[in-house]
């Protein structure tokens, strides 16, 4: 990722796995990408669905663009297809259906050629005890390092 961080899903290593990362493009209107240009998105709450032979980026919020006006403006929560190479849909569809796995997005950023990409993982979900360990382990770094930091 070498571009501008327009959002990003900061919850999602937190209540996910993530297993494998993949970038995709997003098929967007003009005034999708103005709001985006702007800093405005929303990616906390979406996921990526399968529909058909097709991956959605579903309930994202892009908000509406001001200067647009009402008949040149998006839906803000409209469904939005990935563009993704064929054998990487494949991969991810086979995974979902088989293998009960979630699509998350994690990362919405401009890449070196000003194009909106959207960083999206594989991801299994975590049970209430995996989050548990999780936040022991980050509290004891947190310690360890404060200990090192004091003791020398």
């Amino acid at each position: 990722m070498a571009g501008k961080l327009i959002a990003e899903n900061r919850r999602a290593r937190f209540d996910y796995f993530l297993e494998q990362t993949f970038e995709a493009g997003l098929a967007l209107t003009g005034s999708e990408v103005k709001s985006l240009r702007v800093g405005r998105a929303n990616i906390a709450e979406s996921y990526a669905a399968v529909e058909g032979k097709e991956i959605m980026l579903v309930n994202a919020d892009f908000p509406p663009y001001a200067q647009a006006g009402p008949h040149f403006n998006h839906e803000p929560r409209r469904h939005r297809k990935l563009l993704l190479k064929r054998k990487e849909i494949d991969k991810l569809i086979g995974a979902v259906q088989r293998d009960g796995r979630t699509i998350i997005p994690t990362k919405l950023y401009w890449n070196d050629k000003g194009m909106a990409k959207l960083e999206i993982s594989l991801a299994k979900g975590k049970k209430e005890h995996d989050k548990r360990e999780a936040t022991a382990a980050r509290d004891w770094q947190r310690d360890k390092a404060r200990l090192m930091r004091d003791k020398g």
